[in-house]
C-alpha cells in the first residue's frame, strides 16, 4: 500500500525545510537539549582512566571509549593517526574525528584536546585541562546526532595539544598542526568554514576572556550569543592572547575562535597541577559553554561569512 501525503502535509514539510535552510535551525531541537549533567558524567569517566598523556596506555583506553560513545550517536568516526616528531623521539598520536553530515556540505569544526600534560613529579588527572573539552564534545555529539543539521559538523578530539617537554612552536599542538597540513595537502581545507575550539571550560568559577588570536567575527558571534542567553558575566570582553589548537587554522586562513578559561584557580594555581581535579569542575559550566556553542553553530549557519 502506498503512503499518500495530503497537500497540507507536503506544504508543511516544504515550509520546515525552508525554515531550516534559511535560519540554520534544527529539526528535533526541542527534544534534544545539551545536558551539562551528562557531560559531567563523561568527565568522570575520562578522569577515571587516570593521567592521559600522548602515547600512554591510558590515552589509548580513553580513546577507545570516546570512539565507542561517538558511534552510538550515528556519527562516522575516523581515527587520524600520525607519527609526531617530538623532543622524546617519534611518537604515535591519533586525532579522533566524528562527522555529522548536514543539508549543506560546508563544514564547521568544533574541537578540543583529549590528551593531558605529561608530568613526572605528580599524578596529573587533567579534569579541566583535557578532560572537560572531550566531555563537552561527547555530549555535543549526542545532540548533533539526534537532529538534522543545516551544515556538516566535525567534532575533532586533538591528540598532542600539550608539550612533551617545554611549550614551543615545535613542541605543542601536534594534532591540530597535523590535521591542517593533511586537509591542505588534500585540497579539503577550503571546505572548512569555521572552527570553534573549547579548552578548560569545566572550571567551576567560569570566566572566558575574549581570545585575541581568534577571528574577530567568529568571536563576536560567540560572545553575542552568550549575552543573549544571559551568560554575559561568564564571557568577559577583556582580551587575552593564547596559543592553542585554533592557531594552525587561523594561520591557514580558516576562521577560528578559542573559548578558553585559563584563569583556573587563584592565580591559575590549579592549572597543570595536582589540583586539576573533578571537584574544581562544574556541570553548570559545561552547560553554559555547551549551550553557547550550539547556538553559535546556528548563527554561523546564517552568517554571510559562510560561503
Amino acid at each position: 500500500m502506498r503512503n499518500r501525503r495530503s497537500r497540507t502535509q507536503v506544504l508543511t514539510l516544504l515550509a520546515a525545510g525552508a525554515w531550516l535552510a534559511t535560519t540554520g535551525g534544527l529539526w528535533g531541537a526541542d527534544s534534544v537539549a545539551f545536558s551539562g549533567g551528562r557531560a559531567f558524567e563523561n568527565l568522570k569517566r575520562l578522569v577515571a582512566f587516570g593521567p592521559r598523556p600522548s602515547g600512554s596506555p591510558a590515552l589509548v583506553q580513553s580513546r577507545r571509549w570516546i570512539i565507542q560513545e561517538l558511534r552510538k550517536t550515528g556519527a562516522r568516526v575516523e581515527e587520524d593517526s600520525f607519527a609526531a616528531a617530538t623532543p622524546l623521539g617519534s611518537l604515535r598520536m591519533t586525532n579522533v574525528i566524528a562527522k555529522f553530515p548536514g543539508l549543506r556540505p560546508k563544514v564547521v569544526i568544533v574541537a578540543g584536546h583529549y590528551d593531558t600534560k605529561r608530568e613526572e613529579g605528580f599524578r596529573f588527572l587533567g579534569a579541566n585541562d583535557g578532560g572537560s573539552s572531550a566531555a563537552l564534545l561527547l555530549e555535543l555529539g549526542r545532540v548533533l546526532g539526534a537532529r538534522k543539521n543545516a551544515l556538516t559538523y566535525w567534532l575533532v578530539f586533538f591528540d598532542g595539544e600539550e608539550a612533551l617537554q617545554e611549550w614551543s612552536p615545535a613542541d605543542s599542538l601536534y594534532g591540530s598542526r597535523h590535521l591542517v597540513q593533511k586537509l591542505a595537502s588534500r585540497g579539503d581545507l577550503a571546505r572548512i568554514q569555521a572552527m570553534v575550539l573549547v579548552d578548560m571550560i569545566g572550571d567551576a568559577n567560569l570566566d572566558i576572556h575574549r581570545e585575541d588570536n581568534s577571528t574577530p567575527w567568529l568571536m563576536d558571534t560567540a560572545f553575542s550569543v552568550a549575552r543573549r542567553l544571559g551568560y554575559a558575566k561568564y564571557f568577559l570582553d577583556t582580551p587575552i592572547a593564547i596559543d592553542d589548537d585554533h592557531i594552525p587554522f587561523v594561520n591557514a586562513g580558516v576562521a577560528a575562535a578559542d573559548l578558553i578559561d585559563l584563569d583556573y584557580g587563584p592565580n591559575r594555581s590549579y592549572w597543570h597541577t595536582d589540583k586539576d581535579t573533578l571537584d574544581h569542575c562544574s556541570p553548570l559550566s559545561l552547560t553554559i559553554v555547551g549551550r553557547v556553542v550550539l547556538e553559535t553553530l546556528s548563527e554561523i549557519a546564517k552568517s554571510p561569512h559562510v560561503k
